[in-house]
């Protein structure tokens, strides 16, 4: 199980890849030291609430985000991996007749109308 330091590290290390940047400009951009910083991403120290607020804002996400650990787990059925499997090896024009059968249920609320 992960401790605070390493999920606050991952959190901060997944949202600079979704948002393309790196240590340099988010310390910039935050008047943050890169030192300081550096130890937040590499779970050696955590950051106080000011500058957990800092980030969330800079990144547009709420403060649980950088501190709870956004690891869900699920299995698949046997039934869903082939379905996936099969998507993946599809051609284009099979995948969009697929997404329009999924906007179709998702249009409907996914209840058989029939």
């Amino acid at each position: 199980m992960l401790g605070n330091k390493e999920i606050m590290a991952q959190n901060i290390k997944l949202y600079m890849a979704q948002n393309n940047v790196n240590a340099t400009e988010l310390c910039k951009a935050l008047g943050i030291k890169q030192n300081t910083f550096s130890d937040w991403v590499n779970a050696k120290t955590y950051p106080r609430i000011d500058k957990i607020e800092l980030m969330a804002n800079y990144f547009g996400i709420s403060k649980a985000d950088l501190v709870e650990s956004s690891v869900r787990c699920f299995s698949l059925s046997d039934k869903e991996k082939q379905i996936i499997e099969l998507y993946r090896q599809a051609d284009a024009l099979d995948k969009r007749a697929v997404d329009r059968i999924l906007k179709y249920v998702d249009f409907f609320g996914g209840h058989d109308n029939g």
